[in-house]
């Protein structure tokens, strides 16, 4: 007799009908009951946030009027509106976003083309990471004391710099991963054809990844839109019509912070209207990058 068994005879586990119908059911209660649990998550969810935003669509429109945009903000009783702190958000925005991007593009690039696998590259990646996700009240104390402290005052350009500083990290993740997107072959055919690295990148890698870049930026400008804590330690704010960066300059989410908290119906209804001005831009942003993003792909 051969000691050698063909696995056809080698006896298989025992399959019981019983133990196999019971974790049968053992199975479809637990998928029911994590079913229920996330529909109950996610219509609690849904009713918290239709609950914001109607709360704030209807305060936000009642207060409402053309005096909101044209006028800047006044004493309490005061026909007044928020035209000095639109325009002291915008400039801020803008400069903020306009100093920020190209620093998070070259270092995006950077780390996508020139420093993968490299200890350097894996640093300045982790300090972009810790970056992105400090609070933004920590920035605002660091501009604080490097550009408010030693100058002798608030200014707007101190809170251009700490707005600066919140677009970067954004954009240099959006970049490198949009740049990391790309296939090397593109690039060794870029290289194979003779241009050197830098017109690859620019010419080709920039142009392939351009729509990706564009969501990042648009995603920056939403984020450092409603920011209030990194104003509050540089450009503070101000109540009346002023464009100079030297000075304190108003801005839409300080004037929200200051009016919100008055015991003055006419500033509260100003708070609600500049919130629901700065929802609707944000939401205008989202939907942009969005769009620009289903474009792309």
């Amino acid at each position: 007799m051969s000691l050698s068994m063909t696995a056809s005879s080698v006896p298989g586990p025992r399959k019981d009908p019983e133990v196999a119908a019971r974790l049968g059911r053992r199975r479809k209660r637990a998928d029911v009951i994590v079913r229920t649990l996330c529909m109950v998550a996610t219509l609690l969810g849904i009713a918290f946030l239709i609950s914001i935003l109607l709360t704030l669509f209807v305060r936000g429109f009642t207060a409402m009027s053309p005096m909101v945009f044209t006028h800047s903000t006044a004493p309490p009783g005061s026909e007044g509106g928020l035209a000095n702190a639109i325009v002291g958000s915008l400039i801020q925005a803008t400069i903020g976003t306009a100093i920020g991007t190209p620093i998070g593009m070259l270092v995006g690039t950077y780390l996508a083309e020139y420093a993968r696998g490299s200890k350097f590259g894996n640093v300045v990646r982790f300090v972009s990471d810790i970056l992105l996700s400090a609070p933004s009240i920590l920035i605002g104390l660091f501009v604080y004391q490097i550009l408010v402290l030693p100058f002798g005052g608030f200014s707007g350009w101190a809170g251009v710099v700490a707005l600066a500083i919140i677009v970067i990290p954004v954009v240099v993740r959006t970049t490198e991963d949009m740049l990391s997107l790309i296939p090397n072959t593109l690039r060794e055919a870029v290289i194979g054809l003779g241009s050197p690295k830098w017109k690859m990148i620019v010419f080709v890698c920039w142009k392939s990844a351009m729509s990706g870049i564009i969501t990042g930026i648009l995603l920056a400008v939403a984020r450092v839109a409603g920011e209030t804590a990194p104003l509050l330690f540089t450009s503070l704010g101000n109540n009346t019509w002023s464009t100079d960066l030297s000075r304190p300059m108003a801005s839409l989410p300080v004037t929200i912070y200051s009016f919100a908290g008055s015991p003055f119906e006419d500033w509260i209804a100003l708070a609600w209207a500049g919130a629901l001005i700065i929802t609707l831009g944000v939401l205008s942003l989202n939907i942009l990058a969005r769009t620009v993003l289903r474009g792309r792909k």
